[in-house]
């Protein structure tokens, strides 16, 4: 298994601190970045390789994966070149080159503790699984799931009517078996319309969900966090154990 880290955008929610750091590189603790932390969570569970795919502030996203090494994972990294005009379905596209067997797929601000990796590595093997958990109220920023009653996905969305959903897509995906060659052609579709650029690589999953079965393994009662803005970085430092001064950054 081989993964595919999105991690391209700078993070806007969150300046001043990603002012001149992309957000992958803010500290989760004294030592660690937002980064670094997942590709040592995938090295802990099995995965080989990863491909970081980077945009704003490249140059020190590939200086730092250089000097950080992660034991038993190969690191590759591959640079978006439009990061400040698209959106992710744009980066994904990018990526579709090492679509060509079984794969993670993460977003680049989602941390998440090993056992999250572990539940959907150990998921029956599908097309494609989507992570999800579950919560009482969705908000508008949360990635909506619309489900099945045997737990497969509906729809995805954030602007999903609220009656119909059941839980959040958490940033997490696996493609197997014939998901990868799937997904990269419906990239390489999607990416010739009108306002690809806008759109996100979800949206591909949501169109593939009338086409193919797209399973979905829960991970309710296990602790992720979306990095999206200073509450969030202060709620990641709070588990990890670093201080409360959400300015703080690796040098």
């Amino acid at each position: 298994m081989k993964a595919i880290v999105l991690s391209a955008g700078q993070g806007r929610r969150l300046l001043p601190l990603t002012t001149e750091r992309p957000k992958c590189l803010l500290a989760v603790d004294d030592e660690t970045t937002v980064l670094s932390r997942q590709l040592e969570v995938l090295a802990q569970c099995g995965v080989s390789r990863a491909l970081v795919v980077n945009g704003f502030g490249a140059e020190d996203v590939d200086r730092h994966l250089s000097q950080n090494p992660v034991p038993g994972l190969a690191v590759e990294s591959l640079y978006n070149p439009f990061f400040a005009t698209s959106d992710n379905l744009a980066t994904c596209w990018l990526a579709r080159g090492a679509m060509t067997e079984d794969f993670l797929l993460l977003n680049g601000d989602t941390l998440f503790e090993g056992a999250v990796l572990e539940r959907i590595l150990d998921a029956p093997p599908a097309p494609i699984t989507v992570t999800v958990d579950h919560k009482s109220d969705y908000d508008d920023d949360d990635m909506k799931v619309s489900l099945d009653a045997s737990g497969r996905l509906l729809a995805i969305g954030k602007d999903l009517p609220t009656p119909t959903v059941g839980a959040e897509s958490i940033g997490i995906l696996s493609f197997r078996d014939a998901g990868p060659k799937l997904f990269a052609a419906a990239l390489d579709h999607a990416v010739r319309e009108q306002g690809a650029l806008r759109r996100w690589y979800l949206s591909v999953v949501h169109e593939l969900a009338d086409r193919i079965p797209v399973e979905t393994r829960s991970i309710r009662g296990l602790w992720w966090q979306e990095i999206d803005a200073p509450d969030d970085l202060e709620r990641a430092r709070s588990h990890y154990g670093g201080d409360n001064e959400t300015t703080q950054a690796l040098k």
